[in-house]
């Protein structure tokens, strides 16, 4: 196995996007080869705009629990999702996007965020890639 972190991001939810962009950017900060591959709900916020557009997974209260948490990470000077984004892509982490997932929920590669991905893809990628892993986590 490689020195190498393997992440599925299936999950739009806000807090669970920041927990594989905080794993992803740290496993890349200690020299790790990082794959994350977006799929379904994870998918959606890779949508030009739609990146922090997710609820929070749990409390998200109408919407207010989100806001409340914006600001108590604003206050930590946490960074934003954005910033952790391109943090993670000028490391070298790899983003795939799951082409068949795409087909299901009619996103076109249009409708994505194309400098940030590394490859359009089946199952097989992530699996070539899992396989190779060190760690592999499904957020």
């Amino acid at each position: 196995m490689e020195d190498k972190a393997t992440l599925i991001v299936e999950s739009g939810d806000y807090d669970k996007l920041y927990s594989a962009f905080i794993i992803g950017n740290g496993a890349l900060s200690m020299g790790m080869d990082v794959s994350m591959y977006f799929t379904f709900w994870g998918l959606e916020r890779l949508k030009k705009g739609q990146l922090d557009k997710g609820p929070l997974s749990k409390m998200n209260f109408l919407g207010l629990g989100k806001l409340y948490m914006k600001y108590k990470m604003k206050k930590a000077n946490v960074r934003s999702l954005e910033d952790m984004l391109q943090d993670y892509v000028e490391l070298g982490g790899k983003i795939f996007a799951c082409d068949m997932t795409m087909e299901i929920m009619g996103i076109t590669k249009e409708d994505l965020r194309d400098e940030v991905i590394t490859e359009y893809c089946a199952v097989g990628t992530y699996i070539k890639e899992a396989r190779d892993s060190e760690i592999t986590l499904y957020i």
